[in-house]
């Protein structure tokens, strides 16, 4: 086994030297977060750009949620395979808007993962309410098991 080993790390070296293609994430297609809000993302254009809708599970207001549409971008769309990208919400259903940005991750089990950050900003009455107008989080989406484009 030993001797072995001298081999093994010269074949990873030429595999890695090689551009040896490793799991690509792709954000192309349904994801839900741990909140249990979906996403569907359509396909990202040699630009960067893509589209999608985005129905969330959760809101603060006493609407009716409708799914919403959601505009973005994705950094170095054909070169990374794990590209960082953001995108936009405007919410049908109330006076709001979310921006999320994050990493697109294949993790050690070989499954897609999107890592986000997110700012939303409500409407405020005043400029004296403006302090309570933005909120941050974030979310963890994993792509729905049924689907994969």
């Amino acid at each position: 086994m030993v001797q072995g080993t001298p081999f093994l790390l010269l074949l990873c070296l030429a595999l890695v030297a090689s551009g040896f293609p490793f799991p690509k994430c792709v954000l192309t297609g349904t994801w839900i977060n741990d909140l249990h809000s979906t996403m569907v993302i359509g396909a990202v254009d040699n630009g960067g750009n893509f589209n999608g809708v985005y129905h969330t599970a959760v809101t603060a207001t006493s609407n009716k949620i409708l799914k919403s549409p959601l505009k973005g971008s994705q950094h170095s769309a054909n070169t990374k395979s794990q590209p960082t990208f953001g995108f936009t919400v405007n919410w049908n259903f109330s006076d709001s808007v979310t921006v999320f940005t994050g990493q697109c991750f294949v993790d050690k089990n070989g499954k897609e993962v999107l890592k986000t950050m997110w700012l939303l900003r409500s409407h405020a009455d005043t400029i004296g309410d403006d302090w309570k107008a933005t909120l941050v989080g974030t979310n963890v989406f994993r792509r729905t098991q049924h689907e994969k484009e």
